[in-house]
C-alpha cells in the first residue's frame, strides 16, 4: 500500500474536493480534521459546491474555500477548462477526492496534481496515483468510517469518528435574536421539526404526523414549534403548519444555512427525516429524533450519543428508492404518532434545559 507518509517532498499544499450533499459534507468532516491533523503545516484548501460551503466556512482545518460554481464561471466544457486552470494556479501537490466521481478524478489529473487520492471507483483508477480499494464490505459500513478508511489506505492517521460542525458567530446571534422576538414566555423550551428531505418523498414521515407529534408536544410542554426546510419546502412548512392547532412558525426557505444550523443549536429537540438537517443537528449535538423508512441507518443514520433512531421494519425496507411503489408508504405508515411521542418525552425528561444567550 503506498503511502503519503513515503514521498520525498513534503505535503504543502493540499485540495479537498468536497463531497456534493450537506448531509454527506457532515459526515466527511472526521475525514477532514484527520486531514488536518495529519499535515498541520500545510495550506488546505476545499473545492465545494456553493450550498455545502456553510458547513466548512468555519472550519479551523480549512484554510481556504474554492467555490464550484456550475451555474457561472466553471458552467459546461469551457467552465470547466477554467476550473481546472484555476486549480492548476494554486500549485497544489496533492489532492484527496472525498467526491467518488469520474469528474473529480478529471479535473485534478489535467490541473496536474502530483499525489491524487481516493477510491477506485467510477472507472477512475488510472486517474490516481493513490487508489484506494472500495470493497463490498467498505461500502456497508458507515460513511464516516468509509471516509476515514479511504485516507488510512494512503497512509493518512485517524483522527475519531465524531462529526464535527461551526456555527458562525453572526448565525448564532442572529438565531438568539430571532427566537427572542419569538418568546413571550422565559421558559419556552424551542422544538425544531424538519417534514422535508432531499431525494424523493420515499424518506419523509407523513406532513399530517408531525403536525400531530408537534401539536402533542405542545400539549405536554410549553413549547415553541420551529419548522425547518429549505426553498423548496416552504409550502411544506406551511401545510403542516395550517395543519396543527397550536401556533408554530414556518422557517422553510427563510434562513440561510448557516442560520438555520445557529436555530436548530438552539433546539431543545430536532425531529427529524433522514435528511442534511438530521446530520446538522447531529453534529451539533441538538437531541434528536430521526425518523428512518426507505434508507439504511446502518451506513447514513446519525451517529451522535443525543441521537435517536425511529424505525418499524419491514420487508421492504431499506429499499432506498426515491418514491414508494406501493399503495401505502409502508415504512412510514408504521411509524405511529404515539412511537415518535413517547420517544420525544423520554429525549425531553431528560435533556430540558435553559438555553443560554450568546456573547
Amino acid at each position: 500500500m503506498k503511502s503519503l507518509k513515503n514521498l520525498n517532498k513534503p505535503v504543502r499544499r493540499i485540495l479537498i474536493r468536497s463531497t456534493n450533499w450537506i448531509g454527506d459534507a457532515i459526515m466527511t468532516s472526521p475525514a477532514i480534521r484527520a486531514i488536518g491533523n495529519f499535515f498541520p503545516h500545510a495550506h488546505i484548501a476545499l473545492l465545494a459546491k456553493p450550498w455545502v460551503v456553510p458547513v466548512f466556512e468555519h472550519s479551523p482545518h480549512i484554510d481556504h474555500i474554492m467555490i464550484y460554481d456550475e451555474s457561472h464561471r466553471h458552467k459546461g466544457l469551457k467552465g470547466k477548462i477554467q476550473l481546472i486552470n484555476d486549480l492548476r494556479a494554486q500549485k497544489f501537490d496533492t489532492a484527496i477526492l472525498l467526491q467518488n466521481a469520474i469528474e473529480a478524478a478529471i479535473l485534478v489529473y489535467f490541473a496536474g496534481i502530483p499525489n491524487r487520492v481516493g477510491f477506485n471507483t467510477d472507472a477512475r483508477g488510472l486517474l490516481l496515483n493513490y487508489p484506494i480499494d472500495c470493497t463490498t464490505e467498505i461500502k456497508q459500513i458507515h460513511q464516516t468510517h468509509y471516509y476515514v478508511h479511504m485516507l488510512e489506505g494512503a497512509g493518512i492517521t485517524n483522527a475519531g469518528f465524531d462529526l464535527e460542525l461551526h456555527v458562525g458567530q453572526s448565525d448564532r446571534q442572529y438565531a438568539w435574536k430571532r427566537l427572542n422576538s419569538y418568546n413571550n414566555h422565559p421558559d419556552i423550551q424551542w422544538i425544531g421539526i424538519n417534514p422535508s428531505a432531499t431525494y424523493g418523498n420515499a424518506k419523509q414521515w407523513f406532513p399530517e404526523r408531525f403536525a400531530q407529534l408537534a401539536d402533542r408536544i405542545c400539549e405536554q410542554y410549553r413549547a415553541g414549534i420551529l419548522i425547518f426546510g429549505g426553498p423548496k419546502d416552504r409550502e411544506l412548512g406551511e401545510n403542516v403548519r395550517h395543519m396543527m392547532h397550536h401556533p408554530a412558525i414556518n422557517l422553510a426557505g427563510k434562513t440561510s444555512l448557516g442560520q438555520a444550523m445557529a436555530l436548530i443549536q438552539q433546539c431543545q429537540i430536532f425531529v427529524t427525516n433522514d435528511s442534511g438537517l438530521m446530520h446538522i443537528a447531529c453534529a451539533l449535538n441538538t437531541p434528536l429524533i430521526a425518523i428512518f423508512g426507505s434508507t439504511n441507518p446502518i451506513t447514513t443514520g446519525p451517529l451522535g450519543k443525543n441521537s435517536h433512531i425511529v424505525q418499524v421494519a419491514t420487508p421492504c425496507s431499506p429499499c432506498l428508492l426515491t418514491d414508494c411503489p406501493k399503495t401505502h408508504h409502508v415504512c412510514m405508515d408504521s411509524v405511529s404518532v404515539d412511537r415518535v411521542f413517547q420517544t420525544a418525552l423520554r429525549v425531553l425528561n431528560s435533556n430540558l434545559t435553559p438555553r443560554k444567550p450568546i456573547n
